[in-house]
């Protein structure tokens, strides 16, 4: 069976930077234009040139992309000649393979936004293609609000749909720009437009605003449409676009659509793709979302007992596919839902062999389940659980040992008058027999503590130099104000090697505290550190 060519179209750089609080920046843009070539996208879009500057210095550059790069922009507008058009003459001239663009196709919107007649449009749709074609670059046109439009006046939005196919546009492109079509209405007016322009010419843009554009896309693409467009994550305007990180390991592999279409997205490079939308994340400054589709941490987790002997056992029991697939890996958690298979994986996984009889076993299950009723979390906190597990079976190394801390907080007024609020911590640690005693600043008692911990750990000290604490949650577990406060908290080095630590008590500082030395002690033990003399 001969396989159909879909292609994928990102667009991140520019309806992607949409998103509230996102604002790429000229060398974001190049360095994101690199992650997505290197996976093998076959479009990307990189912005809209005239619209701001960093999008036109982009357009401004040369580019050598396997990808087909495309600008964005409007179509000609009314009463102007093709020729006599600044922003059309803009996107012409712009350093790109090709040009996508906007245009109406809900004659709502052509009366009240463009305040043209639906004759103009179609004009204006017309002479874009084919300025642009006489140019030597690839047009695609996406009808705007093209869904809306077609409940309205079907006939009108076939219309632009069929315009911009006869001028020459390579593709044609339906857009559910509010988000709120349903995936049985997109396959039923795909399929009624695919009789009109052939599905090797149509493509799908949605938007998430039902929760729905993952969906919906694979609904276009089963009514015939080959092109489909995305962002990495499903970043964009409102909910977000159709996220490419779900997709594309959707399109390659459930046998629905793997054995009927070629992607220029191999099996190697599926592999890189929880990195990358990771990596993305982190470019964003934002926390990825544990519980994303195929890339998550999450995705691939099982907390209950009765689930984890049948993962490890058979792991198609609970998994939809392999997470080494997508580049993810399995995580059988370890909490007070779970049973010995769980800790037993978790304990292999951490390197720690240890035979299912041993009491050991027995004793450090209970163990965590009685931390767990305290209210540790360790099924979130995986590296204060393998500190746990190796000093209960006697393999933990020993670096230093605390002897006592203290923070104070004062509000006072500084030089200028200025009423201000300074934290000091003040920690003494054993290491290598020696007592240390560092003090350290902050805006507030934790960042003190933290500041006093790593200022003076001797011979440890360039190991630590590149933690850093990339998140900290706090969650009160019962009421009042001397309620038991749960403290988790996220860190990171140099090497991209993230880990998750967490501590528990009636009071805040002395449970961040508790993280604070679980992520030092599991960043030594990880870069595999000579444990100290006691």
């Amino acid at each position: 069976m001969i396989k159909e060519k879909l292609c994928l179209y990102d667009t991140t750089l520019r309806d992607g930077a949409q998103t509230p609080g996102i604002d790429f920046s000229l060398e974001e843009k190049q360095q994101i234009m690199a992650m997505l070539d290197e996976l093998g996208l076959d479009y990307i879009e990189g912005g809209y040139p005239g619209a701001n500057p960093t999008d036109t210095a982009l357009f401004e550059l040369e580019h050598e992309t396997e990808a087909t790069f495309a600008a964005f922009g409007m179509t000609k507008r009314a009463g102007r000649s093709a020729d006599n058009d600044p922003g059309l003459q803009i996107l012409l001239q712009a350093k790109s393979d090709a040009i996508c663009f906007v245009a109406k196709s809900w004659d709502y919107h052509v009366r009240v936004a463009l305040k043209c007649t639906n004759e103009e449009n179609l004009e204006g749709i017309e002479q874009s293609v084919k300025a642009t074609l006489g140019v030597g670059k690839e047009a695609l046109v996406d009808c705007e609000h093209f869904f809306d439009g077609y409940k309205a006046n079907s006939e009108y939005a076939i219309a632009c749909a069929k315009t911009a196919y006869e001028a020459g546009a390579r593709w044609v492109v339906l857009c559910d720009t509010n988000g709120g079509t349903l995936a049985h209405e997109i396959e039923t007016i795909v399929t009624e437009v695919a009789k009109v322009i052939p599905g090797d010419y149509l493509g799908i843009h949605t938007h998430d605003d039902t929760g729905q554009a993952v969906a919906n896309t694979l609904a276009a693409v089963r009514a015939g449409v080959r092109h489909v467009q995305g962002t990495l994550n499903g970043i964009g305007e409102r909910c977000g676009n159709a996220n490419l990180v779900t997709l594309i390991p959707t399109l390659l592999l459930k046998p629905e659509f793997a054995d009927k279409f070629d992607l220029s997205i191999s099996k190697d490079k599926l592999a890189s793709l929880t990195h990358l939308s990771r990596n993305f994340d982190e470019m964003l400054n934002r926390a990825p979302d544990r519980q994303a589709p195929y890339v998550g941490a999450s995705a691939f987790a099982t907390k209950a007992g009765i689930h984890a002997s049948a993962i490890l056992k058979e792991p198609e029991t609970y998994e939809h596919v392999a997470p080494s697939d997508v580049g993810n890996t399995r995580q059988v958690l370890v909490s007070d839902q779970a049973g010995k298979s769980n800790l037993l994986s978790e304990l292999k996984r951490m390197g720690i062999e240890i035979e299912k009889s041993d009491r050991r076993v027995d004793d450090l299950l209970r163990i965590i389940k009685e931390r767990e009723a305290l209210g540790y979390a360790y099924d979130g906190a995986d590296a204060s659980l393998e500190l746990l597990a190796r000093r209960h079976l006697g393999s933990m190394p020993f670096f230093f040992d605390v002897i006592s801390f203290k923070v104070i907080v004062e509000q006072r007024f500084d030089a200028n008058g200025k009423k201000i609020t300074v934290a000091e911590a003040i920690v003494k640690v054993v290491v290598d027999g020696q007592v240390r005693m560092s003090v350290g600043e902050g805006n507030g008692p934790i960042n003190a503590l933290d500041a006093a911990l790593r200022k003076d750990l001797g011979r440890y000290q360039e190991v630590i130099d590149d933690l850093q604490l990339a998140d900290f949650k706090v969650r009160i577990l019962n009421g009042g104000t001397s309620a038991t406060t749960r403290v988790l908290i996220e860190s990171r080095d140099s090497s991209d090697k993230s880990w998750f630590t967490v501590g528990v008590s009636a009071n805040i500082v002395d449970a961040s505290f508790q993280a604070l030395v679980d992520s030092i002690n599991f960043k030594l033990l990880s870069d595999g550190v000579v444990e100290a003399a006691q």
